[in-house]
């Protein structure tokens, strides 16, 4: 059997996921794409998982791209079906039942962006670059890019990120709402970490709650969103997390969470 492409760690209720191809900085293949697939399954069924932490393994990059030598040999019918495999993995960590933040360490170009953008939140190292050169391969982004850059950052800085294919550094990349925070490469291990337990913390079922309202409020209209933000927050009352939050918050000490 093969080497695994991932490194799979728990810190706590915390998983660790990290892309460890570092002689390929971290280049997304078929493999590594299938291995993420199962692994992020994995971390949504199991109970003692709340928060997830995606990084890529080496000082150079999260994820540099896809894998051009594979790519290379592609046919046209291949290449749609890679295109679709890398955007149903992405869509399943989009869909998480839980957070998961992207560590950006280093380049996260094409496929590299692709993966970081499908994460709820993340965090760069002030070191980091980040992309979508594909134009420069005589390709466009196939795992979702035009889309999810799109509705990060704007019509036009995804105009000239996609049509240029020129790379930004991390403080720009937040300037544009690509990355939430960006902080001193030494310091972004314990930064994100830190944030990963403070989210593995929260209530579960009132994280999820939250991610669902704003997946559904992304792609329809006001109105359904609306509506499904209310459902959602009918449900809270059920759960004894949201007894615990309240009762805590009124007798002044911090809550439990149990996730029911």
């Amino acid at each position: 059997m093969s080497e695994s492409p991932l490194l799979v760690s728990d810190h706590g209720a915390v998983r660790r996921i990290t892309v460890n191809r570092p002689d390929k900085l971290n280049a997304l293949n078929a493999a590594t794409l299938d291995a993420l697939l199962v692994a992020f399954d994995a971390a949504a069924d199991d109970a003692s998982v709340r928060a997830v932490i995606l990084t890529g393994a080496g000082p150079k990059a999260f994820v540099a791209g896809a894998d051009i030598a594979e790519m290379n040999q592609l046919t046209p019918v291949q290449g749609r079906d890679f295109s679709l495999r890398g955007q149903r993995m992405m869509r399943r960590v989009e869909k998480m039942p839980k957070p998961v933040i992207a560590m950006v360490n280093g380049f996260a170009l094409g496929g590299g962006l692709e993966l970081a953008m499908c994460c709820h939140l993340r965090i760069a190292a002030d070191t980091a670059k980040v992309g979508q050169p594909e134009i420069n391969l005589g390709l466009i982004p196939g795992f979702g890019g035009t889309q999810r850059l799109l509705r990060l950052a704007g019509r036009a800085a995804t105009l000239e990120l996609c049509l240029v294919g020129a790379p930004i550094d991390a403080n720009r990349a937040r300037e544009l709402g690509i990355v939430n925070r960006v902080v001193p490469a030494a310091e972004l291990e314990a930064e994100t970490m830190k944030l990963a337990e403070q989210l593995a913390g929260a209530a579960p079922l009132a994280l999820r709650g939250t991610l669902d309202c704003i997946n559904v409020g992304g792609e329809c209209g006001i109105e359904e969103g609306l509506e499904y933000e209310a459902a959602q927050f009918g449900l809270m009352f059920a759960t004894q997390d949201m007894r615990e939050g309240t009762s805590a918050f009124l007798e002044r000490r911090k809550p439990v969470f149990g996730g029911q």
